[in-house]
């Protein structure tokens, strides 16, 4: 009857496994929908500027935190975080306030194809961190995906005529937030409560200094104004809080390739209702960016028996749980 038991908890095991991955991976395709809709909200907020708008997506999503959490009765979980811990939040809130601020000014500049551009070479980024920092591997096909996708961004560049340093800070930013998300340890909603505490004293400096000054918009355009810029509070938690499901349950690379989500409605976006063009050579790269999507997953794609012998291999995730880095 042992033999039995240990077959049937090892079966149990891989079970749940799967389970969680497969949650990872519905939690990272519906944050990067959810993201890949947002040019359509922020020009909403205008004329309130990047500043103004990262400081009331900050501010109201700790106020929805802190109702989550006391309704939850999670703070205590908050405040024993150890240091390191709140190190890993720091960082986080630090590189994920840079990337609001930098994509709110480029898509309320009408520049919703360099954002697009941004989030294609994100995946990159994420590629390149997971193999340095989280021993993911990648098999040659994968290597000769990645390298197609490198060589799409070298087209892109030069279809855009100047070095996209929006698109480029954008990527860098989103990919090292990643890195914190993955390494950070417990509840995702606890940690993202603890990064917008960590910057709300500053977010709401801001705002009360925009105010005292005059700069600030939330109280002279309308009662409509002021409802959206509390709306992205929400707007901002809810797929901040489906990133780090996935991220938690799945490599880094895979999320960071889950990403192209992102592009392809942002692009639709600002080709269909912006009215952006895209010149010959620029096309030929977002064609050969998908080729080598298409070729990442196809090369990703490994049995279940063999998957289930091979650790941190990219495009067959183990599960490594919310207490492992």
């Amino acid at each position: 009857m042992a033999p039995v038991s240990e077959r049937g908890g090892a079966t149990g095991g891989q079970d749940s496994a799967d389970r969680s991955v497969a949650l990872g991976m519905l939690a990272g395709v519906c944050a990067y929908t959810l993201w890949g809709f947002f040019p359509a909200f922020f020009p909403l907020l205008e004329p309130a500027g990047a500043v103004e708008i990262v400081g009331h997506r900050v501010v109201w999503s700790l106020v929805i935190m802190a109702l989550v959490l006391t309704v939850t009765r999670r703070w205590r979980q908050l405040w024993a975080l150890d240091r390191l811990s709140w190190a890993r939040i720091t960082g986080a809130a630090a590189f994920i306030t840079v990337n609001w601020g930098v994509y709110v000014h480029t898509v309320n500049s009408e520049r919703v194809t360099e954002a697009a551009l941004g989030y294609t070479i994100n995946p990159l980024v994420s590629v390149l961190l997971g193999v340095l920092i989280f021993r993911e591997r990648l098999n040659r096909p994968q290597v000769v995906a990645v390298a197609l996708a490198v060589v799409a961004v070298g087209v892109l560049t030069v279809g855009y005529g100047h070095v996209p340093y929006l698109s480029l800070l954008l990527a860098t930013s989103f990919g090292f937030y990643g890195v914190f998300k993955k390494k950070l340890r417990g509840d995702p909603v606890v940690g993202m409560t603890g990064e917008v505490l960590v910057i709300g004293p500053l977010a709401l400096s801001v705002l009360v200094w925009l105010g005292v000054t005059g700069a600030g918009t939330f109280t002279g355009h309308g009662v409509g104004h002021s409802a959206l810029l509390a709306a992205s509070g929400v707007v901002t938690v809810v797929p901040l809080l489906l990133f780090a499901t996935a991220a938690q349950r799945i490599p880094l690379a895979t999320v960071g390739m889950l990403q192209y989500i992102i592009p392809i409605l942002q692009m639709a976006w600002g080709l269909l209702v912006v009215g952006e063009r895209l010149d010959a050579v620029q096309w030929t790269g977002f064609a050969l960016i998908w080729t080598a999507v298409i070729a990442f997953t196809l090369a990703g794609r490994t049995p279940r028996s063999v998957r289930a012998g091979v650790s941190g291999r990219v495009g067959a995730p183990t599960y490594t749980g919310p207490d492992k880095p």
